[in-house]
């Protein structure tokens, strides 16, 4: 069956899906073997996240998009023109970290210049912080829109009820794009033993948002999804949810061993039997591109492993904007 992308677009896809991919590989490979504290991703994820990330207004203030993201969003930040060392450097908590300055753990993305507000590992407040940034685009007027992604359990906090109303008020209704990517499982917790009615997007109905249910392991399907959900947030500056059924290759975080976990479906191996079918893509060529990548990131690695840690004097920056040393 032939694809509504074209080639280009499929490559460019396909390329940002195996770095990803081969990104949180080496994460987990640096924590197990003791060069970084503690590892949390997405692998699994990337068919629906890096054509979101591929469809952001990217920039800095109203006018571009906000993003409230989780720390399952690699695949988001590396679409948008984040370096994988980059990620190593947070893993290894080294001072040239330019998230946090070694001070947060994987996948704890930040960046002003990108609207991205930084992640929390506190478990669905960034649908809480969204609420703020849509209410500051509304007031301007402007064309930028707010997302925010987190898990499947999460929707179980009072967080993302607070968006749901926040966001769906007649006097003022806002412009988010709500993401749920539902991988089925809570840490160890199954979502068919904790959650009632057909599916979480559902859950929309009742405060007049639109919403849908799409498979997350595809490309193609994330693609245009994504992309009229996007379109219909910017044009009619109303709330949209969106949940996105995707897999977890690798459970929950380092905390649950991060081993690969036989039997989820692999929505990189998928893309890349369509590729090869459709002869976009031969083989070969997509098993040069992981070893390309693998090299690289082994090297970037060994790199970030000599890199300096933060020094002790600088433990009190940035504790409140512009901040250096102690406030008193």
């Amino acid at each position: 069956m032939k694809s509504k992308l074209d080639s280009k677009r499929l490559i460019q896809i396909h390329d940002l899906m195996v770095k990803s991919r081969v990104l949180e590989e080496r994460l987990i490979r640096m924590y197990k073997q003791n060069d970084g504290y503690f590892w949390i991703g997405g692998p699994g994820e990337e068919a629906f996240s890096v054509p979101l990330g591929l469809q952001v207004n990217k920039g800095s203030g109203l006018d571009h998009d906000y993003l409230h993201l989780h720390y399952r969003s690699s695949p988001i930040m590396l679409a948008m023109g984040a370096e994988p060392i980059d990620s190593m450097r947070q893993m290894k908590n080294t001072a040239t970290d330019p998230y946090s300055g070694g001070r947060n753990f994987a996948n704890h993305y930040s960046k002003r210049d990108w609207n991205v507000v930084p992640v929390s590992s506190t478990i669905e407040t960034q649908y809480l912080t969204a609420i703020g940034t849509a209410i500051g685009q509304t007031k301007k007027g402007c064309k930028g829109i707010t997302i925010v992604n987190g898990g499947d359990s999460g929707t179980a906090e009072g967080d993302f009820a607070s968006a749901l109303v926040w966001s769906s008020r007649p006097a003022m209704p806002l412009p988010m794009l709500m993401i749920v990517t539902n991988n089925g499982v809570g840490i160890s917790t199954p979502y068919c033993s904790q959650f009632g009615g057909e599916s979480i997007a559902a859950r929309g109905n009742a405060f007049g948002i639109k919403n849908r249910v799409i498979n997350g392991n595809d490309v193609e399907e994330s693609w245009f999804a994504l992309e009229e959900a996007i379109r219909f947030v910017r044009e009619e500056r109303k709330p949209f949810l969106l949940e996105a059924r995707v897999s977890r290759l690798y459970g929950h975080s380092s905390a649950s061993g991060a081993n690969f976990v036989a039997g989820e479906e692999d929505s990189l191996a998928l893309f890349e039997q369509k590729l090869e079918s459709a002869k976009v893509l031969t083989r070969a060529k997509m098993d040069k591109i992981r070893e390309d990548y693998n090299a690289q990131m082994l090297e970037q690695s060994k790199q970030v492993k000599q890199e300096p840690a933060p020094s002790g004097d600088t433990i009190y920056d940035h504790v409140y904007y512009g901040q250096k040393g102690r406030y008193w």
